[in-house]
């Protein structure tokens, strides 16, 4: 019997991959994007299309931890000083939507002949936006980190902390009162503990813990240990009566500036796509066809009427925040529609008597139909809205451009290396997987994340796809060819520059495609060289074309090498020996390159 069980449920599991991996690339291929694929998936395998899942709500509970962890990624892109920056955004801005799209959907709601009870209810549903609808939409756009994105994730936050008073006013107006036993000073103190724990944890707490475990290098610990961040505090702030995705929110905040930032990002962020992807393939199983049949005019009417008037109330907004035209129209079409936190808040009315059975089957339907149409309506804004015109000195606007240089690896070279970048203000991300160099470094006033360079989801992490130079001076010669590689196949917009060793690692870099090279020890031993011969009486002149020389020919060798191969570069140097220098005799000069040609693969 239990067997018997247990294979029901890999039939599901199966289910469930089988129609994301099918649905997902096509809806994409077609131009629809992953979330309606998703949705429309869900449809395909819940109770109403081939009912491989009778109960979608028992799925959504445990896809929520989707969002939850999204929402900690975007944590950890938020640092503290950033995040108050965004302050007069969040509660300005974000307040300032919530309340005018509100009290438009209420006041539509009584046009349609609700109550004004159920009317609110309704509008404050609709008015929080899905979270996870536009922030994969976003991420999937490359918004995320852009200026404008910014001011929507600012909104997104200030609606997941909407829904703790909403939920509130709901117990408050509800006709059947219910005893909590609890006093509203004890709810209170216990929400701000919460708060303030997340809050100690993430600052003096977890930043030990990390280093310990990255010193013990097992990596399936780490990951354990990240996942643990992210769900204990979620389930800390659940606890506290509060939402687990602010919980996760404030996580990622207290260790935005962690040294293991993007190492922490890398594990969760497998987690994350599973289970976001399984977020939306139950909403689309909960969509409830039967409902939509029997109130199909109200339905549609409903989804169209809401979209359209909660559009113009975020467009009004935002000009009213003197917001450009097309980031106004950009943000109505994003926000548009319903989102996950309207399935709590109606489940929430219906358990307190405010609306019957029939009102939430009937709002929820509405809510996941404007969440199918967001996708769509993304697509088409590219037809509403024309590209940015350019500045009036002909250049675009800056768009929220992060970490301009990515350097990995901060040893004696990257420190070097790291200087003159940073004394021009260069923004750069630094990432090593030395946990006591991190820690000297911090010392110094360095701030290095800790992160191996080696794995695409740690380079992606760390903002590789948006760097505009990546910069590789580990010291570690198979190490820095397998990130070239990477680097060159998965980042192509970024100028690539390596660290060598010597000859030969310097020809296999060339050969992977990397724009500029340099042997750690080259130009040092040449200055090196430059200055013995002016301290033994050769004019500074003479002694620094001759250096230049060295470097001109170094360039013709290894470039030989490189198209023809070994044999060229030697017959280079037998055939094309260098200008004598006053005091060094000819022979001898001959003979110091043909000592080079006999060791031209190994020596730097």
């Amino acid at each position: 019997m239990a067997a018997q069980a247990g294979g029901e449920q890999l039939v599901q599991v199966v289910a469930l991959l089988a129609a994301g991996v099918v649905a997902v690339p096509l809806f994409k291929r077609i131009g629809l994007g992953s979330v309606l694929g998703y949705l429309a998936a869900g449809l395909a395998i819940g109770p109403f299309g081939v009912g491989l899942f009778s109960d979608p709500a028992s799925i959504l509970h445990v896809a929520e931890l989707g969002v939850v962890m999204f929402l900690f990624i975007i944590g950890l892109e938020m640092q503290p000083t950033r995040l108050w920056s965004l302050r007069s955004e969040i509660f300005g801005l974000g307040l300032a939507q919530v309340l005018c799209c509100s009290a438009l959907l209420t006041g539509v709601g009584m046009l349609f002949g609700l109550s004004l009870t159920v009317a609110f209810v309704a509008a404050s549903g609709f008015v929080l936006t899905s979270t996870a609808t536009v922030m994969l939409l976003m991420d999937e756009r490359g918004e995320t980190v852009s200026a404008r994105g910014q001011k929507v994730v600012s909104i997104l936050l200030l609606e997941d902390l909407a829904i703790v008073p909403l939920l509130l006013i709901v117990a408050l107006i509800s006709p059947v009162h219910v005893d909590t036993g609890k006093p509203l000073w004890q709810i209170v103190l216990v929400a701000v503990v919460a708060v303030a724990s997340v809050v100690v944890a993430g600052r003096w707490l977890l930043n030990p813990i990390f280093r310990v475990l990255a010193a013990a290098k097992a990596r399936e610990v780490m990951t354990a240990a990240a996942l643990l961040v992210v769900l204990g505090s979620a389930l800390l702030m659940q606890s506290a009566g509060l939402s687990m995705a602010m919980g996760a929110f404030l996580a990622g905040v207290m260790l935005s500036e962690s040294s293991f930032r993007h190492q922490l990002e890398a594990d969760i962020e497998p987690f994350r796509g599973i289970l976001l992807g399984l977020f939306f393939l139950s909403v689309g199983m909960a969509l409830d066809l039967a409902v939509f049949a029997t109130h199909w005019p109200q339905i549609v009417a409903g989804v169209l009427v809401f979209m359209a008037v909660k559009a113009a109330g975020i467009y009004a907004v935002a000009r009213a925040f003197r917001t450009r035209h097309a980031d106004a129209v950009h943000r109505m079409v994003l926000m548009a529609q319903g989102g996950e936190f309207a399935f709590v808040l109606y489940t929430a009315a219906m358990t307190a008597g405010l609306i019957d059975g029939t009102t939430n089957a009937v709002m929820t339907t509405i809510v996941i139909l404007s969440m199918a149409l967001t996708p769509l309506a993304v697509g088409a804004l590219k037809w509403l809205v024309p590209k940015p015109a350019p500045s009036a000195d002909g250049a675009e606007p800056p768009d929220g451009l992060t970490g301009s240089v990515l350097l990995i690896g901060f040893g004696r070279f990257g420190q070097v290396a790291s200087q003159a970048l940073l004394a021009r203000g260069v923004d750069v991300s630094i990432i090593d997987k030395d946990t006591e160099m991190i820690q000297s470094a911090e010392r110094f006033g360095f701030k290095v994340y800790y992160g191996d360079g080696t794995r695409l989801d740690v380079l992606h992490a760390s903002g590789a796809g948006t760097a505009q130079a990546i910069a590789v001076c580990v010291d570690d010669k198979a190490a820095s060819l397998k990130v070239a590689e990477l680097v060159r196949h998965e980042f192509p917009q970024a100028k690539l520059l390596v660290r060598s060793f010597d000859r030969g690692h310097a020809l296999a870099l060339l050969a992977a495609g990397v724009d500029y090279q340099i042997r750690e020890t080259f130009e040092s031993a040449s200055a090196f060289g430059e200055a013995a011969l002016r301290l033994i009486g050769v004019d500074p002149e003479s002694a620094a074309e001759v250096a230049a020389d060295v470097r001109h020919r170094d360039e013709e060798r290894l470039s030989l090498q490189l198209t023809g191969g070994i044999r060229a570069g030697v017959e280079l140097m037998h055939s094309n020996r260098m200008k004598p220098a006053p005091l060094t005799p000819p022979s001898r000069a001959g003979q110091a390159l043909s000592e080079e040609t006999a060791a031209v693969t190994a020596q730097g």
